[in-house]
C-alpha cells in the first residue's frame, strides 16, 4: 500500500495505462508542459513524449472529435476536460457520436474513449468551474458514467475505464484531489472489483444513505454523528452512475427499510430522482418510510461565497435521516 492523494493516484493510473498499452494517448488543454491545471498529468510528457501526451487547442469540441477519430483507428484516447462547465462545447460529439457509434455499427466499431472531468463544488471557484452535469450523461444511452470518492477507486477505476471498450465519462471530485488514502498499486485489474459495482463503505441497520463522489465523506460524517445519538446508518458509494448497481443498493434498503439519497447536483430530474424511483419499484414492500433526497438547489451554480448554502452538508443529511426515521415528522415535511 502507498499513501497518496487522489490527484497523485489519478496520475499513477494514467502513467500505468500509458506504460501498459502503446495505444493509450492523452489529450487535453495544458496537460503536457504544465501538467494540467490540477497537475494530474505532471511529468507524463517527459516520460512518454509529445506524441502520446498531447497539448491541444482550447476547443473541447475539437478535442473530443479528435478522440473519436483516434478510437476508430484503434487507439485508446483519454481526454481531460479542464473543468466540468467546459464540457458543454463537446456535448454534441459526446451524445451524438461517442455514445452512438458502437451501436450504430452493430458492434463492429468500439469507442474506447475515457473523458476525465474535474467536477463539483467546494473549492470556491467561478462560474463554469464548479458544476455537476452528471445527469446529462446518465440520461444518454451508450455511455458509462463513473464518479469516484477516494484515491483507491480513482486509481483502479481510471485504469479500468481506459481498458474498457465502452466510452466512459469519468468524474473526479476536485475538492478531494488533495485528500489522502491508501492505494494498492500492485493488484492486477482482473482481481479488482468491477467499476460498475457499488460499495458499502459503512454498515448500518436503521437507514441507508446512498451517494457518490465528494458527498461520500459528508455521508460518513453524518453516520458518525448519528451513531453518537444511537442511530445506525449504512452508507453506500454508488461509484457507477450508469449503470447503477441496484443489487447492492436494494439489498441494503431491504435490510434497513429506510433510505436517503444525496448529491450536490440540482434536485430536479437528478440522479437521486432516478435512484429513488427505482428503489420504490424494487423495494416497495420493504420500505418503512418514503425515501428522501438531499441535493443542491435548482439554481445556476451560485457565486463562490454562497456555495456553502448550495452544497448538502451534515445537518441537511441528518435532518433527512431524522424524517425518514420519524413517521410523523416525515408526513409534515417536504423533499429537501
Amino acid at each position: 500500500m502507498a499513501q497518496m492523494t487522489m490527484g497523485k493516484a489519478l496520475g499513477a493510473a494514467l502513467k500505468q495505462s500509458l506504460a501498459d498499452d502503446p495505444k493509450v494517448l492523452l489529450l487535453g488543454e495544458d496537460i503536457g508542459k504544465l501538467g494540467g491545471v490540477f497537475r494530474i498529468t505532471d511529468g507524463l510528457l517527459d516520460e512518454f513524449g509529445a506524441e502520446r501526451v498531447i497539448d491541444t487547442p482550447l476547443a473541447e469540441s475539437g478535442i473530443v472529435g479528435t478522440a473519436v477519430g483516434l478510437a476508430m483507428r484503434g487507439y485508446r484516447p483519454v481526454v481531460e476536460i479542464q473543468f466540468d462547465g467546459f464540457v458543454y462545447p463537446a456535448f454534441d460529439q459526446i451524445v451524438s457520436q461517442v455514445a452512438k457509434l458502437h451501436y450504430r455499427t452493430q458492434g463492429t466499431v468500439p469507442m474506447p474513449i475515457t473523458i476525465r472531468i474535474p467536477w463539483g463544488g467546494g473549492i470556491g471557484a467561478a462560474e463554469h468551474h464548479s458544476e455537476s452535469p452528471e445527469a446529462y450523461f446518465v440520461h444518454t444511452a451508450g455511455l458509462r458514467v463513473i464518479a469516484v470518492s477516494n484515491p483507491q477507486d480513482a486509481y483502479t477505476c481510471l485504469r479500468q475505464a481506459i481498458a474498457s471498450d465502452d466510452p466512459v465519462i469519468f468524474f473526479e471530485p476536485k475538492r478531494l484531489y488533495h485528500a489522502k488514502g491508501e492505494v494498492d498499486l500492485e493488484t492486477p485489474l482482473a482481481d479488482a472489483a468491477p467499476m460498475g459495482l457499488a460499495r458499502v463503505v459503512r454498515e448500518g441497520t436503521d437507514a441507508t444513505i446512498v451517494t457518490y463522489g465528494a458527498m461520500v465523506r459528508t455521508a460518513l460524517e453524518a453516520a458518525e454523528a448519528a451513531e453518537a445519538e444511537g442511530r445506525s446508518l449504512e452508507v453506500i458509494d454508488l461509484r457507477s452512475l450508469s449503470p447503477i448497481d441496484y443489487g447492492t443498493v436494494c439489498a441494503s434498503v431491504r435490510r434497513t427499510g429506510r433510505v436517503v439519497v444525496a448529491h450536490e447536483a440540482a434536485r430536479e430530474a437528478g440522479v437521486a430522482a432516478e435512484v429513488i424511483a427505482s428503489i420504490t419499484e424494487k423495494c416497495f414492500t420493504w420500505l418503512e418510510a418514503a425515501p428522501l433526497r438531499v441535493t443542491g438547489h435548482d439554481i445556476p451554480y451560485p457565486p463562490a461565497k454562497l456555495e456553502k448554502f448550495h452544497l448538502p452538508d451534515l445537518d441537511r443529511i441528518l435532518d433527512a435521516v431524522d424524517r425518514v426515521c420519524d413517521d410523523e415528522q416525515l408526513l409534515e415535511g417536504v423533499d429537501r
